[in-house]
């Protein structure tokens, strides 16, 4: 099995450039605890202006930042209203009921993407039966969904509806960025109406690690002590930060690459016999296709292809996943369609 050369798994798969490895080399530090490091304090002035919001926190990961806004904004039987193919359902290992003693009411979005009428129909009636309606979650772009952008006009119907009941509005914003570049709506404009959000930079940005959770001065400032309490201090931060700020400073108009070479993916293996993709339907840098019709399931199909130096991840027995990112230019996203082709049809 040769390695993987072409990594289409996820663009959490994606490696800091030598640029970045430079600026994180070169960065000065402090105690980000204790508000001394300067270069996580750029980071997180500069994805506050970036989304329009007072104040923002540096995370180790996305999932400690939806897992910390449900916790600011929930108390335990308290209910949550999302896509029933959100990340904080299916990829947090139930962290909203084990941290927040949340439940979460899933919604049938269309791909990923629900209306304001179906926000409307889950808020609960108070009672002293039913769970209290208390926050609306929207994922930008919608993974699950297949990578689709939330258009701007959907999401301010869904935050007039938790206006109107007082419900907190939370985006998990993992690849909002790349929905920036592809709609060319501002991320401030996405951001005005929710409550808290963030930006994760281990995904289409290519840092190492690490998101930052933006929103109001005081709740940013009860985040801190989330942080703190979950074990999330992280002292000489600036290491990794400075991959942040190198990462909005060069690598956000970049992001249309990747929606481009994903959509080129989808053009080049909606012609292979035994894959089913309509190639419309990809938006950003997330390609889901069936491979139902072909004479093997998609696991058989992973493991040829890794064969080839490739990886795509089977999601389910017919299912499968590319998701395109920075280490991935488009003769190797022709090259991976030509291995997909050869296992597929044994060509």
């Amino acid at each position: 099995m040769q390695a993987n050369r072409i990594d289409l798994y996820s663009d959490t798969q994606s490696r800091p450039t030598d640029a970045m490895r430079k600026a994180m080399a070169e960065a000065p530090v402090g105690d980000e605890q204790r508000g001394e490091d300067p270069s996580v304090n750029q980071l997180c002035a500069m994805t506050a202006a970036l989304l329009g919001k007072e104040a923002a926190v540096f995370m180790p990961s996305g999932t400690m930042c939806n897992e910390i806004a449900i916790l600011l904004h929930c108390r335990p039987g308290d209910e949550i209203i999302a896509d029933q193919t959100a990340h904080i359902i299916n990829a947090e290992g139930g962290g909203p009921a084990a941290f927040a003693g949340a439940l979460i009411r899933p919604l049938d979005g269309a791909r990923g993407i629900y209306t304001a009428d179906q926000a409307e129909a889950a808020i609960r009636d108070k009672g002293r039966y039913t769970p209290n309606s208390r926050m609306i979650e929207i994922e930008q772009t919608s993974n699950f969904g297949g990578g689709t952008v939330w258009p701007l006009a959907a999401i301010e119907a869904v935050a007039e509806v938790a206006k109107r009941h007082d419900l907190a509005l939370h985006m998990d914003g993992a690849r909002l960025l790349n929905a920036v570049v592809a709609s060319g709506v501002a991320a401030k404009d996405y951001a005005a109406t929710f409550d808290t959000l963030w930006i994760d930079l281990s995904k289409g940005l290519g840092c190492p690690v690490g998101a930052v959770l933006a929103g109001s001065a005081e709740l940013i400032n009860q985040a801190w002590q989330w942080k703190q309490r979950m074990g999330g201090a992280m002292r000489q931060a600036g290491i990794i930060a400075a991959a942040g700020v190198h990462a909005l400073e060069h690598h956000v108009e970049r992001l249309a690459e990747d929606n481009g070479n994903a959509r080129h993916f989808a053009d080049l293996i909606a012609e292979v016999p035994g894959i089913s993709i309509d190639p419309e339907t990809v938006e950003t840098n997330i390609v889901f296709f069936d491979v139902v019709g072909a004479e093997q399931s998609a696991p058989a199909i992973a493991e040829g292809l890794a064969g080839h130096g490739v990886r795509i991840g089977p999601m389910g027995e017919t299912t499968m996943r590319a998701v395109t990112h920075i280490d991935v230019d488009r003769a190797m996203i022709e090259e991976a369609a030509s291995a997909l082709r050869a296992v597929v049809t044994g060509a």
